[in-house]
């Protein structure tokens, strides 16, 4: 292999985590901090039992939050809406994740398209900074996102 394809080639290598983390672009230290405020009702623990933000269980555990269908933690009693934007194609993204944090209410009957829509999320992070920086950290803190993640959540948006 020449020079100059051993360049490119190492380059392209190097780019991938790049690519890869193109499914968040806030900061995830700054998420971890916003993130305090989000303990009262939510905890992230992995599928192991490890908790990586003890925090209250009155909200779903936000541990591997990417993609993941809204409405679907199991042994978790959401509102009838949250489950029913799941059952019509919501997966968490961050442009979702952070539609929902600034109003779940109004998100939620934008997505249904009713004005009946409800939630049980009361809290609201009207700041589109922190809700990005929150859910990068969500992001960095769970699983390891995948290409195959990536693209099954670009066939559903």
């Amino acid at each position: 292999m020449n020079m100059r394809i051993a360049s490119i080639f190492a380059i392209c290598l190097g780019a991938t985590p790049l690519w890869a983390e193109g499914h968040a672009t806030g900061d995830a230290e700054a998420g971890e901090k916003v993130f305090r405020k989000c303990k009262s009702c939510h905890m992230i623990q992995d599928d192991e039992g490890n908790d990586i933000q003890k925090g209250g269980r009155t909200g779903p555990n936000l541990y591997g939050i990417y993609n993941r269908v809204a409405g679907s933690v199991e042994d978790y009693r959401y509102g009838d809406s949250i489950v029913e934007a799941g059952e019509a194609g919501l997966a968490w993204n961050e442009e979702d994740f952070t539609g929902y944090v600034a109003d779940p209410k109004k998100f939620l009957a934008s997505y249904l398209d009713t004005n009946r829509a409800k939630s049980k999320m009361s809290y609201r992070l009207k700041d589109e900074e922190d809700a990005k920086n929150v859910w990068t950290y969500l992001v960095s803190v769970g699983p390891e996102v995948t290409e195959a993640d990536m693209e099954k959540a670009e066939a559903t948006e």
